[in-house]
């Protein structure tokens, strides 16, 4: 019953600007806010670094290729070359010496400008083609650095993060990692919430739906899709970075392949194209739910309830996986954040039958 609209009254532009008018909206932002921070008190070590601080990470890096493909409208299968670039740039640069803030932002520049040359080249075409185009930066990053043992040290070779520290704190211990990570994927969060109403963000939606009609009402095209690509590579190079001192900790090739490129792209589909919830829905469901579902099997195996070949086994947690996320997109097609609103509308108010309107 506190979830309403009545009594919420607006009489100024600010007051309707907001990005959180209902009042329980507001609470229930800060109490899922306290409740990140305060993770590392209340969820076990195994849990914390296994479950949540990836989710974390990669929902900072949904919400950054969603910046490019929900609110731009361009496709990108490159999106872990990207990462890749931002995670190799940031070690080599805390190895010269440079701090860790500072090779944050330079790994996120050499990545944003990779990324707008790559942007650059593809602005002249459409769909398919700019798919190819973004394929051709996913495998030439690849082939760069697997065969320049300068960057990568080798075809197989594992590269190490040094150990560094975030503005005077190490960034060594569990809980450390998971409140650098979770401010930067809120830090996303924000920035994505008000880009939406900034000239910048109007530009870029103007451009996904009829990039001709926004030429004639004055918005430049090729700008406006260069700065979608720059903003989302840096974001994504930053990202990269904390994912590689924050959890794996030590890189290789073979973590941002082609196969992670269509990960982040299933995480923005499924969540829902331009969400920003739906970018940490997504990521929760790609990374989570094979994981979950893999535990789930196998416990029914072992208790003798699922009678199937140890093959068949294996490969039923994807089969189910896949059958899910079909189903939620014919279900569904506007993703898991939709389902999200459907759910926050029923509650605006409930319990009148016109709810489902």
């Amino acid at each position: 019953m506190f979830y309403r609209l009545s009594g919420t009254y607006h009489t100024s532009y600010e007051a309707d600007r907001k990005l959180w008018k209902i009042p329980t909206d507001r609470w229930l932002v800060v109490a899922v806010l306290l409740l990140a921070l305060l993770a590392p008190l209340y969820v076990s070590p195994l849990y914390l670094g296994s479950y949540v601080l990836p989710w974390v990470i990669w929902s900072a890096a949904a919400l950054s290729l969603t910046l490019l493909m929900g609110l731009a409208g361009q496709l990108h299968f490159g999106f872990a070359a990207v990462m890749a670039i931002g995670a190799y740039a940031s070690i080599h640069l805390v190895r010269f010496g440079v701090p860790f803030e500072l090779a944050l932002l330079l790994s996120g520049l050499i990545a944003a400008v990779i990324g707008a040359v790559f942007g650059g080249a593809a602005l002249r075409v459409k769909g398919l083609y700019l798919v190819m185009a973004t394929l051709a930066m996913q495998y030439l990053v690849d082939w760069v650095v697997v065969n320049v043992p300068a960057i990568s040290g080798g075809a197989h070779a594992t590269l190490r993060t040094p150990a560094v520290s975030f503005l005077f704190m190490p960034v060594e211990s569990l809980a450390a990692r998971y409140w650098l990570a979770l401010g930067w994927a809120v830090l996303l969060t924000v920035f994505f919430m008000n880009v939406k109403r900034t000239s910048f963000g109007r530009a870029l939606v103007a451009i996904r739906d009829k990039d001709f009609a926004a030429a004639v009402i004055g918005v430049d095209p090729f700008k406006t899709k260069l700065m979608a690509f720059f903003t989302s590579s840096f974001m994504g190079g930053v990202t990269g970075a904390i994912l590689a001192f924050c959890f794996y900790r030590a890189v290789t090739p073979e973590q941002f392949g082609f196969n992670v490129s269509i990960q982040l792209v299933a995480m923005v589909l499924v969540g829902g194209l331009g969400s920003v919830i739906g970018s940490w829905l997504g990521a929760g469901f790609v990374l989570l739910a094979p994981i979950f579902l893999t535990n789930l099997v196998s416990g029914l195996a072992a208790a003798g309830w699922v009678p199937v070949s140890q093959n068949f086994l294996s490969h039923l947690p994807l089969m189910i996986y896949g059958a899910m996320i079909i189903g939620f997109l014919l279900l569904e097609p506007l993703g898991l954040a939709k389902i999200y609103d459907n759910i926050r509308k029923y509650f605006l108010v409930w319990p009148f039958r016109h709810a489902r309107s």
